[in-house]
């Protein structure tokens, strides 16, 4: 079992209406490269940038886990994104997590991003890390089809 958080891979391409490929290690361990590994036709991204900001990503996880109980293909996502790190560090704060999240499902679906934060917001064009990103995004090319800011509220769960 791979205990110690290797450093993301992050490949940036020149379209901002793409999702970078970009690795990472779930709460349980797994390491995963996005977009390759979503599970969903569909898949809700959740990108907070500040630990403050779980509160912000809590107020759409009903929502969340309703779309994905109800529409085949659509899965969702919480990728914790965090400037790179000595291993030691970033190992720290994963088991860190871990420790706080008993749900195994929702450690299979929380990826932290040890990345060059600065290049992966300019990928996505996220202007500053001050608001949770929340983008739909397809898996076989990983084009965002559609993203808002900040936390759920009725008129943001109309638009879907």
């Amino acid at each position: 079992m791979q205990i110690l958080v290797r450093r993301s891979r992050l490949e940036v391409g020149a379209d901002h209406a793409q999702f970078p490929t970009v690795s990472g290690f779930n709460l349980n361990r797994q390491e995963l490269e996005f977009p390759r590994d979503l599970r969903g036709d569909l898949n809700l991204l959740f990108v907070p940038f500040l630990q403050y900001q779980q509160i912000v990503v809590n107020t759409w996880i009903p929502l969340a886990d309703e779309l994905e109980s109800s529409i085949p293909g659509l899965a969702y996502y919480e990728f914790p994104t965090i400037d790179e790190l000595p291993a030691l560090s970033r190992t720290f704060i994963n088991e860190g997590m871990r420790a706080g999240i008993p749900n195994a499902r929702a450690r299979e679906r929380t990826v932290t991003l040890y990345v060059d934060m600065a290049r992966f917001m300019r990928a996505l064009g996220i202007p500053g890390k001050n608001e949770v990103h929340v983008l739909l995004v397809d898996r076989r090319g990983g084009a965002i089809v559609w993203r808002t800011t900040g936390s759920f509220d009725e008129a943001k769960g109309r638009e879907r």
